[in-house]
């Protein structure tokens, strides 16, 4: 798994799901959802029962904040933004425990995934699903300075809030 795959839990539960204990996910950005990506990233570990190294670049094109997760989400490693070396010794049989016994006696997400086959509607790709996910429009890849699918500059807090509600599925959504 790489960079923006982390975006879509499908890549890694893939990876899980053939035996894999640990996940390397090397990145290379500087975009401001940084915060984001490592909530993300505890996520995909615990959902996954598996350790989850989110390492991301520095200088050019990168911002560090390279993060290391345990099984149970637990964070072992978080980077500041300069260039470092990170030595971390990891205990596979913690993986194995968790995905044995549940994560802190508890959830056992991969023994659910594997005796539950759920066909998720966002699959299936019916005529309700295309019409809304069609109805957010094009992917546009943004640029400094802008947000995804609004031109010009980035706009003031005062001018996000003024942008209008769009009805989606009962709830109002800027």
């Amino acid at each position: 798994s790489i960079c923006y795959d982390m975006w879509f839990p499908e890549t890694t539960r893939t990876l899980v799901s053939m035996g894999a204990e640990v996940i390397l996910h090397p990145t290379m950005t500087d975009t401001i959802d940084r915060d984001v990506e490592l909530s993300i990233a505890r996520a995909t570990a615990v959902t996954n029962q598996c350790y989850f190294f989110d390492i991301n670049g520095v200088g050019d094109g990168g911002v560090g904040s390279s993060i290391i997760v345990g099984p149970a989400g637990y964070i072992i490693h978080q980077a500041g933004g300069g260039e470092e070396t990170i030595p971390v010794e990891i205990n596979l049989g913690r993986v194995r425990r968790e995905r044995a016994v549940g994560i802190r006696s508890l959830g056992q997400p991969l023994k659910s995934f594997r005796d539950r086959p759920v066909e998720f509607p966002a699959y299936l790709r019916n005529e309700k699903s295309e019409a809304y996910l069609h109805s957010l429009g094009p992917l546009i890849k943004p640029h400094r300075g802008s947000i995804a699918g609004l031109k010009g500059q980035q706009p003031t807090p005062e001018e996000l809030e003024a942008l209008p509600l769009n009805e989606t599925a009962g709830f109002g959504v800027r």
